[in-house]
């Protein structure tokens, strides 16, 4: 394991949001929402309402932004997102969850906790300068947001389908050669 759960957790959040707006989106219907809160656990506030989706939504170029920066500017983007808001570490266990790290009230608004909880995992990736776990995906076709955890520092493709298409375009370039 590279990070601590919650920060893989978050993480992981992070980077299918970014990637949602990518052709084609996938968060287009608040029934997006809810099926992305369940796959990513979130808890606390959640209205299921086309402004929530609308907030959620907008916080995708920042996320992308912030996932694909330098490790300064990751600093500064994480402490004004911490900053503005109002965040307070906190250790809490709930459901099959031990201790982790929430850092504002579960009954903020779901975009608001996003961030938040996008900025935490975002702290451990820079003290640990692992940086270099997220990246930009290597199909030229692609501008789809990499997190790579894999052991040996493998993964260049933000999914299977681009994994496999350049895999494809790689043996077709092999048999015609």
């Amino acid at each position: 394991m590279v990070f601590a759960h919650d920060t893989e957790t978050a993480l992981l959040a992070a980077v299918e949001l970014a990637n949602s707006e990518l052709e084609p989106d996938t968060l287009t219907r608040v029934a997006d929402l809810d099926a992305f809160y369940e796959r990513h656990q979130y808890t606390g506030a959640h209205e299921r309402t086309t402004a929530e989706l609308d907030a959620v939504r907008a916080l995708r170029g920042d996320l992308r932004a912030l996932l694909t920066c330098t490790r300064d500017e990751a600093v500064a983007t994480v402490n004004t997102m911490l900053t503005e808001a109002q965040a307070v570490p906190q250790l809490i266990r709930h459901g099959d969850l031990d201790w982790h790290i929430h850092a504002v009230a579960i009954s903020e608004p779901l975009d608001v906790r996003i961030v938040v909880e996008t900025a935490m995992a975002m702290v451990d990736v820079i003290r640990a300068d692992e940086m270099s776990r997220l990246a930009v995906c290597a199909d030229e076709d692609c501008d789809g947001v990499v997190l790579d955890l894999s052991r040996n520092r493998s993964r260049k493709f933000c999914s299977t389908t681009c994994g496999n298409r350049n895999a494809v375009a790689a043996y077709r370039a092999r048999q015609s050669g």
